[in-house]
């Protein structure tokens, strides 16, 4: 397995680890770094299953033991669970680099992370000098009155406050915020803090999972800049802009192997396509190969079986030339020729176990489809003088905007600005989405709250903060508009995937179809929701939505939680079938690729 730097040469910034696993992770060699060997072209000798190695990172120079987190011989497996998580699993990381780690969702990036935390028994050993701390910290509801100086001492007892301080000015926030409820801060201004308090203490490796979801563009940028400057820490996300700016390392849980290599997201990934090129270029030639070794032994064995049949039975027309004693001489070619078979068979079985693995760690997602319906009218939603509050508070005045049929429009601007309000005022304004068509082409308010007047109105009503909704001005939908619509929000998800198909009338098969293309593990599709990860939910909402034909598709904050290859994928989908959207997204790369007009929200 050959692995290239950007240059196309063999690259000495990484190596990758094949590991020993079972069940999800059915993990396979350990590719090492032999004594003396130069690191500038090196690809590693195999090591099965069950031999032990020593390990070291092309293009490194060995260090103290103390300076690197160490996992020897790691085994895991839930309680209850059938599968091991991890097996065997042996690595090392180094406790000065800024890690990026990325995988498919559900694939144990946070159970591995909760294994460094010690939450969980397993199997095997975790060496490191520095101790661990976690983001983001769980502060309960009960508890959102109190000041976040009060959590200051539970969250790093050993740290000062004037190194918090510090740290809030690094992140150009002010240390008035450590003195307000916690529940009055943004989304942004909790992430800041935490991980200002986080980073103020010494000598630990901070654990970082997913700390730009629920962020506005703002806040990124704020969260990005600091991280570039920090090191020693392993940061989870799938952002690729936030991994590009911030990580000198990329650890990636793979389908069937774990991969570390030196840089940030993008000459990883630019290294990862060369690699899959190579590899299926590689994997035609042995399939090639097979076939005409396939084809080689099928001759062989007829004319084995042909000439093991004439040593019986003797027809002096047809065999005139045969007597019996050119018997043996047919038994003996015979059996020469049968062990020529078993020879060419035994080759088959090398080859196909050497070449077995050569794509399994090739990501190669389905093609998803969505089923855009065309309208009649051009005008999709159309805002006049519209004014959208709160109470007192307006959040949106003399707002107009239209959206027309073809068209992918970004709602951008910083949390709390109204977009997320927006989006629910139109769905109320619609009425019964994608059930019914209303009696009237414009729905219009004079600033009282609407009234649900159909279980799916009630059911919108519902949504955080939609009750206190005031509006005035005009907002109009085309009739009959059909929207599929995906809320930020998963917390409503429980019980059987059939039983919310029943509930959402989605064909069952069709959708658990769609929810294997987004790599969800068939053992889920039996689970209960409330067990899936953050960003398997989120496939939960992606998969029904994309089952629901529909003139207008909204979106709010669609990928968070939603892993690298699976956003890639989306974004394959929407340009190749561009349908009609309105969509909240903080992901830059998606932004740049989807949006083909961009509202900005002051």
């Amino acid at each position: 397995m050959l692995y290239f730097d950007t240059a196309g040469a063999v690259s000495t910034a990484f190596v990758s680890v094949m590991l020993s696993k079972v069940g999800r992770f059915l993990y396979r060699p350990l590719f090492l770094m032999p004594e003396n060997e130069n690191p500038a072209f090196c690809i590693g000798n195999v090591h099965r299953k069950g031999r032990s190695a020593d390990m070291r990172f092309a293009g490194t120079e060995r260090r103290d033991f103390m300076s690197k987190i160490s996992v020897s011989n790691l085994t895991f497996c839930y309680e209850g669970g059938f599968e091991n998580i991890f097996e065997q699993v042996s690595f090392y990381i180094d406790t000065d680099w800024k890690l990026g780690f990325i995988g498919r969702n559900g694939k144990g990036k946070t159970t591995f992370l909760n294994l460094l935390l010690g939450k969980y028994e397993y199997s095997g050993s975790i060496q490191s000098s520095a101790a661990f701390d976690y983001f983001p910290y769980q502060i309960g509801k009960e508890r959102l009155a109190a000041c976040m100086s009060d959590f200051l001492y539970e969250l790093a007892p050993d740290c000062e406050e004037w190194r918090v301080i510090m740290e809030m000015e690094k992140m150009k926030m002010d240390a008035e915020l450590l003195y307000r409820p916690f529940g009055t801060l943004s989304h942004g201004e909790r992430t800041r803090v935490m991980l200002a308090i986080l980073f103020s203490r010494e000598n630990y490796f901070l654990l970082i999972d997913e700390p730009t979801n629920h962020l506005d563009q703002a806040s990124r940028e704020i969260v990005k800049e600091y991280l570039s400057r920090k090191k020693g820490f392993l940061l989870v996300s799938h952002d690729r802009d936030l991994l590009d700016a911030c990580v000198d390392h990329i650890l990636v849980l793979n389908r069937v192997s774990i991969e570390v290599q030196k840089g940030n997201f993008s000459s990883w990934w630019e290294n990862k396509e060369r690699k899959d090129a190579f590899q299926t270029a590689e994997n035609e030639k042995h399939r090639k190969e097979i076939g005409k070794l396939k084809k080689a032994a099928g001759r062989a064995r007829d004319w084995a079986d042909y000439n093991e049949s004439t040593k019986i039975g003797y027809d002096p027309i047809r065999e005139h030339d045969r007597g019996n004693g050119t018997r043996p001489y047919i038994g003996a070619k015979t059996k020469k020729m049968q062990s020529r078979v078993r020879q060419i068979e035994e080759r088959i079985g090398r080859e196909i176990e050497e070449k077995e693995g050569l794509l399994q760690d090739i990501e190669t997602p389905a093609d998803l489809k969505v089923m855009p319906a065309k309208h009649h009218k051009d005008i999709l939603v159309r805002a006049e003088k519209y004014n959208l509050g709160y109470g007192d508070r307006y959040l949106l005045r003399d707002f107009d905007f239209t959206l027309q049929q073809g068209e992918r429009v970004l709602l951008r601007g910083a949390n709390g600005c109204g977009k997320s309000s927006l989006i629910r005022a139109i769905l109320r304004a619609n009425g019964p989405a994608g059930t019914a068509e209303r009696a009237e082409d414009i729905a219009e308010v004079t600033g009282e709250p609407r009234r649900p007047e159909t279980d799916v109105m009630a059911a919108v009503e519902e949504l955080p903060g939609t009750a206190a909704l005031r509006e005035s001005g005009v907002l109009r939908t085309a009739s009959g508009l059909r929207i599929s619509y995906i809320d930020q929000d998963t917390s409503f998800l429980r019980g059987s995937l059939s039983g919310y198909c029943e509930k959402e009338e989605l064909d069952e098969s069709l959708f658990k179809a769609v929810l294997r293309q987004l790599d969800l593990e068939r053992t889920r599709l039996d689970g209960l929701m409330e067990e899936f990860s953050e960003g398997q939910k989120k496939k939960v909402l992606i998969a029904a939505s994309l089952l629901r034909q529909a003139h207008l598709y909204i979106w709010d904050e669609p990928l968070n939680y939603i892993d690298v290859f699976s956003r890639i994928q989306i974004e394959d989908l929407l340009l190749r079938y561009q349908p009609t959207m309105l969509f909240v997204e903080h992901d830059v790369r998606f932004q740049e690729k989807i949006a083909t007009r961009v509202v900005e929200f002051r």
